[in-house]
Protein backbone atom coordinates (compact mmCIF):
# COMPACT_ATOMS: atom_id res chain seq x y z
CA UNK A 1 0.00 0.00 0.00
CA UNK A 2 1.20 3.50 -0.76
CA UNK A 3 2.24 5.16 2.45
CA UNK A 4 2.10 8.80 3.44
CA UNK A 5 4.12 9.66 6.51
CA UNK A 6 2.44 11.34 9.46
CA UNK A 7 4.30 14.52 8.52
CA UNK A 8 3.22 14.44 4.88
CA UNK A 9 0.93 17.36 4.17
CA UNK A 10 -0.05 19.73 1.44
CA UNK A 11 2.23 22.67 0.82
CA UNK A 12 0.72 24.80 3.59
CA UNK A 13 1.19 22.98 6.94
CA UNK A 14 -1.20 25.35 8.79
CA UNK A 15 -3.80 26.29 6.16
CA UNK A 16 -6.34 29.02 6.60
CA UNK A 17 -10.01 28.15 6.69
CA UNK A 18 -10.33 29.47 3.11
CA UNK A 19 -8.24 26.55 1.79
CA UNK A 20 -10.46 24.02 3.56
CA UNK A 21 -13.68 25.56 2.25
CA UNK A 22 -12.46 26.11 -1.32
CA UNK A 23 -11.43 22.46 -1.44
CA UNK A 24 -14.85 21.53 -0.03
CA UNK A 25 -16.42 23.27 -3.04
CA UNK A 26 -15.37 20.24 -5.09
CA UNK A 27 -17.74 18.14 -3.02
CA UNK A 28 -20.55 20.70 -3.20
CA UNK A 29 -20.33 21.10 -6.99
CA UNK A 30 -20.67 17.39 -7.71
CA UNK A 31 -23.47 16.91 -5.19
CA UNK A 32 -25.41 19.77 -6.77
CA UNK A 33 -25.48 17.65 -9.93
CA UNK A 34 -26.29 14.44 -8.06
CA UNK A 35 -29.74 15.61 -6.92
CA UNK A 36 -30.68 18.15 -9.59
CA UNK A 37 -32.80 15.56 -11.39
CA UNK A 38 -35.01 14.90 -8.32
CA UNK A 39 -37.87 17.35 -9.11
CA UNK A 40 -37.77 16.28 -12.78
CA UNK A 41 -38.49 12.58 -12.18
CA UNK A 42 -42.25 13.09 -12.19
CA UNK A 43 -41.95 15.04 -15.47
CA UNK A 44 -39.84 12.32 -17.09
CA UNK A 45 -42.16 9.65 -15.68
CA UNK A 46 -45.14 11.30 -17.35
CA UNK A 47 -43.32 11.80 -20.64
CA UNK A 48 -41.82 8.30 -20.85
CA UNK A 49 -44.56 6.40 -19.00
CA UNK A 50 -42.52 4.31 -16.55
CA UNK A 51 -43.65 2.89 -13.19
CA UNK A 52 -42.66 3.71 -9.60
CA UNK A 53 -40.51 0.58 -9.62
CA UNK A 54 -38.65 1.85 -12.69
CA UNK A 55 -38.31 5.25 -11.02
CA UNK A 56 -36.56 3.77 -8.01
CA UNK A 57 -34.45 1.61 -10.35
CA UNK A 58 -33.24 4.78 -12.08
CA UNK A 59 -32.32 6.16 -8.70
CA UNK A 60 -30.56 2.90 -7.81
CA UNK A 61 -28.43 3.16 -10.98
CA UNK A 62 -26.79 6.10 -9.26
CA UNK A 63 -26.06 3.95 -6.22
CA UNK A 64 -24.63 1.21 -8.45
CA UNK A 65 -22.22 3.66 -10.08
CA UNK A 66 -21.31 5.10 -6.71
CA UNK A 67 -20.55 1.71 -5.19
CA UNK A 68 -18.48 0.70 -8.21
CA UNK A 69 -16.38 3.84 -7.80
CA UNK A 70 -16.07 3.40 -4.03
CA UNK A 71 -14.55 -0.05 -4.49
CA UNK A 72 -11.51 1.44 -6.25
CA UNK A 73 -11.42 5.24 -5.91
CA UNK A 74 -10.32 5.39 -2.28
CA UNK A 75 -7.52 2.89 -2.75
CA UNK A 76 -6.27 4.54 -5.94
CA UNK A 77 -6.40 7.95 -4.28
CA UNK A 78 -4.42 6.76 -1.25
CA UNK A 79 -1.94 5.07 -3.60
CA UNK A 80 -1.39 7.66 -6.35
CA UNK A 81 -2.69 10.90 -4.85
CA UNK A 82 -5.95 12.82 -5.03
CA UNK A 83 -5.67 14.63 -8.38
CA UNK A 84 -5.26 11.57 -10.64
CA UNK A 85 -8.55 10.24 -9.25
CA UNK A 86 -10.48 13.51 -8.96
CA UNK A 87 -10.19 14.55 -12.61
CA UNK A 88 -11.70 11.34 -14.08
CA UNK A 89 -14.49 11.62 -11.53
CA UNK A 90 -15.25 15.18 -12.60
CA UNK A 91 -15.19 14.06 -16.25
CA UNK A 92 -17.86 11.44 -15.42
CA UNK A 93 -19.96 14.23 -13.90
CA UNK A 94 -19.69 16.26 -17.12
CA UNK A 95 -20.84 13.29 -19.22
CA UNK A 96 -23.75 12.67 -16.84
CA UNK A 97 -24.75 16.32 -17.10
CA UNK A 98 -24.82 16.16 -20.90
CA UNK A 99 -26.91 12.98 -20.86
CA UNK A 100 -29.45 14.46 -18.45
CA UNK A 101 -29.73 17.52 -20.66
CA UNK A 102 -30.60 15.42 -23.72
CA UNK A 103 -32.43 12.45 -22.10
CA UNK A 104 -35.33 11.00 -24.12
CA UNK A 105 -35.33 7.36 -22.96
CA UNK A 106 -35.14 5.39 -19.72
CA UNK A 107 -31.79 4.02 -20.89
CA UNK A 108 -30.30 7.49 -21.14
CA UNK A 109 -31.55 8.34 -17.65
CA UNK A 110 -30.08 5.10 -16.29
CA UNK A 111 -26.68 5.87 -17.84
CA UNK A 112 -26.74 9.47 -16.65
CA UNK A 113 -27.58 8.38 -13.13
CA UNK A 114 -24.88 5.71 -13.19
CA UNK A 115 -22.23 8.21 -14.30
CA UNK A 116 -23.31 10.73 -11.67
CA UNK A 117 -22.96 7.94 -9.11
CA UNK A 118 -19.41 7.25 -10.31
CA UNK A 119 -18.60 10.95 -9.91
CA UNK A 120 -20.04 11.03 -6.40
CA UNK A 121 -18.14 7.86 -5.46
CA UNK A 122 -14.89 9.58 -6.41
CA UNK A 123 -15.83 12.74 -4.54
CA UNK A 124 -16.88 11.11 -1.26
CA UNK A 125 -13.61 9.17 -1.14
CA UNK A 126 -10.84 11.22 -2.79
CA UNK A 127 -12.63 14.59 -2.56
CA UNK A 128 -13.53 14.39 1.10
CA UNK A 129 -10.07 13.05 1.91
CA UNK A 130 -8.62 16.09 0.15
CA UNK A 131 -10.61 18.39 2.42
CA UNK A 132 -9.29 16.69 5.56
CA UNK A 133 -5.77 16.58 4.07
CA UNK A 134 -5.62 20.34 3.62
CA UNK A 135 -6.88 20.84 7.16
CA UNK A 136 -3.79 19.20 8.63
CA UNK A 137 -3.55 17.91 12.22
CA UNK A 138 -4.58 21.25 13.73
CA UNK A 139 -7.88 21.50 11.87
CA UNK A 140 -9.14 17.94 11.52
CA UNK A 141 -12.49 18.60 13.18
CA UNK A 142 -13.06 21.74 11.13
CA UNK A 143 -12.11 19.94 7.93
CA UNK A 144 -14.38 16.97 8.76
CA UNK A 145 -17.23 19.42 9.35
CA UNK A 146 -16.48 21.18 6.04
CA UNK A 147 -16.45 17.92 4.10
CA UNK A 148 -19.71 16.76 5.64
CA UNK A 149 -21.47 20.11 5.23
CA UNK A 150 -20.27 20.45 1.63
CA UNK A 151 -21.94 17.15 0.74
CA UNK A 152 -25.37 17.88 2.21
CA UNK A 153 -25.33 21.52 1.09
CA UNK A 154 -24.73 20.49 -2.51
CA UNK A 155 -27.36 17.76 -2.24
CA UNK A 156 -29.89 20.40 -1.13
CA UNK A 157 -28.96 23.13 -3.62
CA UNK A 158 -29.34 20.77 -6.60
CA UNK A 159 -33.09 20.12 -6.32
CA UNK A 160 -33.76 23.73 -5.33
CA UNK A 161 -32.00 24.94 -8.47
CA UNK A 162 -33.95 22.42 -10.52
CA UNK A 163 -37.24 23.50 -8.97
CA UNK A 164 -36.55 27.17 -9.68
CA UNK A 165 -35.71 26.46 -13.34
CA UNK A 166 -38.86 24.35 -13.66
CA UNK A 167 -40.96 27.15 -12.18
CA UNK A 168 -39.58 29.88 -14.42
CA UNK A 169 -39.12 28.04 -17.71
CA UNK A 170 -41.47 25.91 -19.80
CA UNK A 171 -38.48 23.87 -21.02
CA UNK A 172 -36.06 23.93 -18.06
CA UNK A 173 -33.90 20.87 -18.71
CA UNK A 174 -31.30 22.22 -21.15
CA UNK A 175 -30.75 25.55 -19.29
CA UNK A 176 -30.56 23.70 -15.97
CA UNK A 177 -27.88 21.27 -17.01
CA UNK A 178 -26.05 23.97 -18.96
CA UNK A 179 -25.75 25.82 -15.65
CA UNK A 180 -24.53 22.60 -14.07
CA UNK A 181 -21.72 22.42 -16.63
CA UNK A 182 -20.54 25.87 -15.53
CA UNK A 183 -20.60 24.76 -11.89
CA UNK A 184 -18.54 21.68 -12.78
CA UNK A 185 -16.05 23.88 -14.63
CA UNK A 186 -15.41 25.70 -11.35
CA UNK A 187 -14.85 22.31 -9.69
CA UNK A 188 -12.12 21.52 -12.23
CA UNK A 189 -10.45 24.81 -11.27
CA UNK A 190 -10.63 23.93 -7.58
CA UNK A 191 -9.16 20.47 -8.23
CA UNK A 192 -6.38 21.93 -10.34
CA UNK A 193 -5.38 24.28 -7.52
CA UNK A 194 -4.68 21.42 -5.09
CA UNK A 195 -0.95 20.96 -4.42
CA UNK A 196 0.53 17.49 -4.84
CA UNK A 197 0.82 15.25 -1.82
CA UNK A 198 4.27 14.03 -0.84
CA UNK A 199 4.30 10.25 -0.89
CA UNK A 200 6.97 8.08 0.62
CA UNK A 201 8.43 5.10 -1.21
CA UNK A 202 5.82 2.70 -2.56
CA UNK A 203 5.76 -1.01 -2.03
CA UNK A 204 6.88 -2.95 -5.08
CA UNK A 205 3.75 -5.12 -5.09
CA UNK A 206 0.27 -3.67 -4.77
CA UNK A 207 -3.16 -4.64 -6.04
CA UNK A 208 -6.75 -3.57 -5.66
CA UNK A 209 -8.79 -5.38 -3.03
CA UNK A 210 -12.04 -4.90 -1.19
CA UNK A 211 -11.80 -1.62 0.76
CA UNK A 212 -11.03 -1.92 4.44
CA UNK A 213 -9.44 -0.18 7.40
CA UNK A 214 -6.84 -1.17 10.00
CA UNK A 215 -8.17 -3.49 12.69
CA UNK A 216 -7.99 -0.81 15.35
CA UNK A 217 -10.32 1.44 13.35
CA UNK A 218 -13.09 -1.06 12.60
CA UNK A 219 -15.17 0.00 15.59
CA UNK A 220 -14.90 3.64 14.49
CA UNK A 221 -16.27 2.74 11.06
CA UNK A 222 -18.99 0.49 12.50
CA UNK A 223 -20.25 3.25 14.78
CA UNK A 224 -20.44 5.72 11.91
CA UNK A 225 -22.13 3.29 9.54
CA UNK A 226 -24.69 2.23 12.17
CA UNK A 227 -26.22 5.73 12.21
CA UNK A 228 -25.22 7.05 8.77
CA UNK A 229 -26.88 4.13 6.96
CA UNK A 230 -30.43 4.67 8.31
CA UNK A 231 -29.98 8.43 7.86
CA UNK A 232 -28.97 8.33 4.21
CA UNK A 233 -31.55 5.62 3.49
CA UNK A 234 -34.29 7.90 4.78
CA UNK A 235 -33.12 10.81 2.62
CA UNK A 236 -32.74 8.48 -0.37
CA UNK A 237 -36.38 7.50 0.00
CA UNK A 238 -37.39 11.16 0.07
CA UNK A 239 -35.28 11.87 -3.00
CA UNK A 240 -36.64 8.99 -5.08
CA UNK A 241 -40.28 8.84 -3.98
CA UNK A 242 -40.85 12.15 -2.17
CA UNK A 243 -42.08 13.93 -5.34
CA UNK A 244 -44.47 11.04 -6.02
CA UNK A 245 -45.76 11.25 -2.44
CA UNK A 246 -46.44 14.94 -2.90
CA UNK A 247 -48.16 14.47 -6.24
CA UNK A 248 -50.13 11.26 -5.82
CA UNK A 249 -51.03 11.37 -2.14
CA UNK A 250 -51.06 15.04 -1.26
CA UNK A 251 -52.01 16.58 -4.62
CA UNK A 252 -48.92 18.80 -4.88
CA UNK A 253 -47.31 18.49 -8.32
CA UNK A 254 -45.32 21.73 -8.55
CA UNK A 255 -41.59 20.87 -9.12
CA UNK A 256 -40.64 23.87 -6.99
CA UNK A 257 -42.50 22.33 -4.02
CA UNK A 258 -40.71 19.01 -4.46
CA UNK A 259 -37.37 20.77 -4.92
CA UNK A 260 -38.03 23.03 -1.97
CA UNK A 261 -38.86 20.11 0.33
CA UNK A 262 -35.66 18.32 -0.68
CA UNK A 263 -33.66 21.51 -0.23
CA UNK A 264 -35.08 22.04 3.27
CA UNK A 265 -34.16 18.44 4.08
CA UNK A 266 -30.51 19.03 3.24
CA UNK A 267 -30.42 22.54 4.68
CA UNK A 268 -31.48 20.90 7.94
CA UNK A 269 -28.66 18.38 7.47
CA UNK A 270 -26.29 21.33 7.01
CA UNK A 271 -27.55 23.53 9.82
CA UNK A 272 -27.75 20.79 12.45
CA UNK A 273 -24.07 20.03 11.96
CA UNK A 274 -23.08 23.63 12.68
CA UNK A 275 -25.51 23.82 15.58
CA UNK A 276 -24.36 20.60 17.26
CA UNK A 277 -20.70 20.48 16.21
CA UNK A 278 -19.51 20.99 19.81
CA UNK A 279 -21.34 17.95 21.14
CA UNK A 280 -19.48 14.71 21.71
CA UNK A 281 -19.43 12.27 18.82
CA UNK A 282 -21.56 9.87 20.87
CA UNK A 283 -24.23 12.55 21.36
CA UNK A 284 -24.20 13.41 17.65
CA UNK A 285 -24.71 9.78 16.69
CA UNK A 286 -27.48 9.20 19.25
CA UNK A 287 -29.33 12.32 18.13
CA UNK A 288 -28.93 11.24 14.51
CA UNK A 289 -30.55 7.88 15.25
CA UNK A 290 -33.38 9.56 17.16
CA UNK A 291 -34.00 11.93 14.24
CA UNK A 292 -34.41 9.03 11.80
CA UNK A 293 -36.89 7.31 14.13
CA UNK A 294 -38.97 10.49 14.43
CA UNK A 295 -38.77 11.06 10.67
CA UNK A 296 -40.34 7.69 10.01
CA UNK A 297 -43.08 8.36 12.56
CA UNK A 298 -43.90 11.69 10.89
CA UNK A 299 -43.94 10.09 7.43
CA UNK A 300 -46.52 7.51 8.53
CA UNK A 301 -48.64 10.29 10.03
CA UNK A 302 -48.44 12.20 6.73
CA UNK A 303 -49.48 9.14 4.76
CA UNK A 304 -52.61 8.42 6.77
CA UNK A 305 -53.58 12.05 7.43
CA UNK A 306 -52.89 13.11 3.79
CA UNK A 307 -51.14 16.21 5.17
CA UNK A 308 -48.15 18.06 3.74
CA UNK A 309 -46.77 19.43 7.03
CA UNK A 310 -45.86 16.07 8.62
CA UNK A 311 -44.17 14.98 5.37
CA UNK A 312 -42.06 18.15 5.30
CA UNK A 313 -41.18 17.60 8.97
CA UNK A 314 -40.26 13.99 8.15
CA UNK A 315 -37.93 15.22 5.39
CA UNK A 316 -36.24 17.69 7.73
CA UNK A 317 -35.76 15.07 10.45
CA UNK A 318 -34.37 12.65 7.86
CA UNK A 319 -31.89 15.34 6.83
CA UNK A 320 -30.87 15.83 10.45
CA UNK A 321 -30.39 12.08 10.83
CA UNK A 322 -28.13 11.86 7.80
CA UNK A 323 -26.20 14.99 8.71
CA UNK A 324 -25.42 13.91 12.26
CA UNK A 325 -24.59 10.32 11.31
CA UNK A 326 -22.34 11.57 8.55
CA UNK A 327 -20.61 14.15 10.74
CA UNK A 328 -19.99 11.61 13.51
CA UNK A 329 -18.64 9.03 11.05
CA UNK A 330 -16.36 11.45 9.21
CA UNK A 331 -15.05 12.93 12.46
CA UNK A 332 -14.15 9.46 13.75
CA UNK A 333 -12.28 8.82 10.49
CA UNK A 334 -10.50 12.19 10.59
CA UNK A 335 -9.40 11.75 14.19
CA UNK A 336 -8.42 8.08 14.22
CA UNK A 337 -7.75 6.62 10.75
CA UNK A 338 -4.17 7.06 9.43
CA UNK A 339 -3.80 9.56 6.59
CA UNK A 340 -2.68 6.95 4.06
CA UNK A 341 -5.94 4.98 4.62
CA UNK A 342 -8.29 7.97 4.89
CA UNK A 343 -9.84 7.93 1.41
CA UNK A 344 -10.31 4.17 1.69
CA UNK A 345 -12.02 4.61 5.07
CA UNK A 346 -14.34 7.23 3.55
CA UNK A 347 -15.19 4.67 0.86
CA UNK A 348 -16.03 2.03 3.48
CA UNK A 349 -18.28 4.46 5.38
CA UNK A 350 -20.18 5.32 2.22
CA UNK A 351 -20.44 1.73 1.01
CA UNK A 352 -21.99 0.83 4.35
CA UNK A 353 -24.47 3.68 4.00
CA UNK A 354 -25.36 3.53 0.34
CA UNK A 355 -26.06 -0.21 0.05
CA UNK A 356 -29.21 -0.02 2.20
CA UNK A 357 -29.94 3.39 0.65
CA UNK A 358 -30.15 1.62 -2.72
CA UNK A 359 -31.83 -1.63 -1.76
CA UNK A 360 -34.62 -0.47 0.57
CA UNK A 361 -36.07 2.39 -1.54
CA UNK A 362 -35.99 0.20 -4.69
CA UNK A 363 -37.79 -2.65 -2.91
CA UNK A 364 -40.25 -0.13 -1.49
CA UNK A 365 -40.92 1.29 -4.95
CA UNK A 366 -41.91 -2.11 -6.31
CA UNK A 367 -43.87 -2.89 -3.13
CA UNK A 368 -45.83 0.33 -3.64
CA UNK A 369 -46.67 -0.77 -7.20
CA UNK A 370 -48.23 -3.97 -5.80
CA UNK A 371 -49.74 -2.87 -2.48
CA UNK A 372 -50.30 0.86 -2.78
CA UNK A 373 -48.47 3.93 -1.57
CA UNK A 374 -49.52 3.93 2.08
CA UNK A 375 -48.85 0.24 2.75
CA UNK A 376 -45.46 0.15 0.99
CA UNK A 377 -44.18 3.32 2.64
CA UNK A 378 -45.38 2.14 6.05
CA UNK A 379 -43.37 -1.08 5.74
CA UNK A 380 -40.31 1.00 4.80
CA UNK A 381 -40.83 3.29 7.79
CA UNK A 382 -41.14 0.37 10.19
CA UNK A 383 -37.90 -1.24 8.95
CA UNK A 384 -35.95 2.01 9.15
CA UNK A 385 -37.32 2.91 12.60
CA UNK A 386 -36.16 -0.48 13.85
CA UNK A 387 -32.71 0.05 12.30
CA UNK A 388 -32.39 3.48 13.96
CA UNK A 389 -33.36 2.00 17.33
CA UNK A 390 -30.77 -0.76 16.96
CA UNK A 391 -28.13 1.82 15.97
CA UNK A 392 -28.82 3.87 19.10
CA UNK A 393 -28.43 0.78 21.26
CA UNK A 394 -25.15 -0.10 19.54
CA UNK A 395 -23.70 3.39 20.04
CA UNK A 396 -24.75 3.54 23.69
CA UNK A 397 -23.19 0.16 24.41
CA UNK A 398 -19.70 0.90 23.04
CA UNK A 399 -16.79 2.66 24.69
CA UNK A 400 -15.04 5.02 22.25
Amino acid sequence: MAMVSDEARYADPVPGAWRIWTTAWLVTAVFILSNSATPLYVRWQQEMGFSNGTLTLIFAAYIAGLLAALLVAGQLSDRYGRKPVLFPGLAAAVLACMLFGTASTVASLLLARWLSGVAVGVIVSAGMASVVDVGGPARRKTASLAASVAMVLGAGLGPLLSGIFSEWLAQPIVPLFGTQLLILASAFVAAGSLPRMRFSARESEWRLRLPGVPGGNRLHLALGIAVFAPGITSTSFMLSLGPSLLQKLLGASDPLIAGGMTCFMFLMATGVQFLLKRLTIRSQLLMGAASVFLAMLCMVIALYASAVAPLVLAAMLAGAGQGLGQLGGLTLIGLHVPEHRRAEANAVLNIGGYIPAAVLPVCTGYLIDFTGLAAGATVFAAILAAAATAAAGFVRGKDF
